[in-house]
């Protein structure tokens, strides 16, 4: 590591200098400079090339884990700990989490019963949507975007991206939902008590197209999580929640929206462009929702 050090920096200080510093002598530097590069070196090199490619793909949101099924899927074999090593060596890090807000435990009327009563599995699409919305800043305003989540996948089946907050935000999330998935037997749609989701128009919407109405307590977020592995003794969390979530870590943490329309452009490709086609869940094996989708299909 020391050569490969000085080798990378010989050309911004004197090799003697590097040499005295690093506590190395110079007959050994040029001797593993003139060396023949072993087969792991040549390896390693592959593995850094395909590394930084599934990392920049990811706008630099993947860690370790990920980087290595991305690594795996091109042919490339090697393990874990080996890729963990090269990110670190390559100062490849991925982006923290933020910290999520705290949680709203207000007591509200009760529109519609909690019916999915913390089952969170579901056994084919169309089964169970989850709904919520979130809001971006920018320089124009706030920006409102709402999604409707397929709990079989994860995928994200309809969004909508409004400056009002209001009944027509969510409304217009779902009808994209219906019009791409098609109507379904047995859909329970799932949110919180939002005065979007407790309105006339909404509840007539979700009547018209036979959907089953589930809602539960306003900030209760264990009513809506996906309980998280024990051994880890990890926080459940909604999955709407930890959708959003990776939405702004991996997309809009370093960014400053100048308009609406420049916010919804990005919204609109990290959704269908990376999220849903994209990137690996770890509840899913590492695979993407639709990818997901289509070897369930096939199965």
């Amino acid at each position: 590591m020391r050569f490969a050090f000085i080798a990378k920096r010989r050309h911004i200080w004197p090799v003697t200098w590097l040499c005295e510093v690093l506590e190395v002598s110079r007959s050994g530097f040029h001797a593993w400079l003139n060396r023949p590069t072993s087969a792991r070196e040549i390896h390693d090199a592959k593995l850094v090339t395909a590394i930084e490619t599934s990392f920049k793909a990811s706008d630099r949101t993947y860690g370790a884990r990920r980087v290595w099924h991305d690594v795996l899927e091109e042919g490339l074999a090697c393990g874990l700990h080996r890729i963990e090593r090269l990110m670190r060596i390559n100062a490849l890090r991925a982006r923290p989490r933020r910290r999520g807000k705290p949680k709203d435990d207000g007591e509200r009327s009760v529109i519609a019963d909690n019916i999915l009563k913390r089952d969170f599995q579901a056994d084919r699409p169309n089964q169970k949507w989850l709904a919520d919305f979130t809001y971006i800043c920018t320089a124009e305003g706030w920006l409102y975007v709402a999604a409707v989540l397929d709990l079989y996948s994860r995928r994200i089946v309809g969004w909508s991206m409004k400056a009002e907050r209001d009944a027509s935000l969510v409304m217009d999330a779902l009808m994209m939902a219906v019009w791409r998935r098609g109507k379904a037997d047995a859909l329970l749609h799932h949110s919180d008590q939002g005065s979007q989701y407790t309105s006339e128009q909404f509840q007539r919407l979700l009547a018209d197209n036979g959907i089953t109405c589930s809602m539960s307590r306003a900030g209760n977020v264990w009513d809506r999580a996906m309980v998280a592995q024990l051994v880890q003794a990890t926080m459940a969390r909604s999955a709407m929640e930890s959708f959003f979530s990776s939405l702004k870590t991996e997309r809009m943490a370093r960014k400053v929206y100048r308009t609406r329309n420049e916010a919804r452009a990005d919204v609109f490709d990290y959704i269908e462009r990376f999220y849903n086609p994209r990137r690996r869940h770890s509840k899913l094996g590492y695979l993407s929702p639709m990818e997901f989708e289509a070897r369930a299909m096939l199965a």
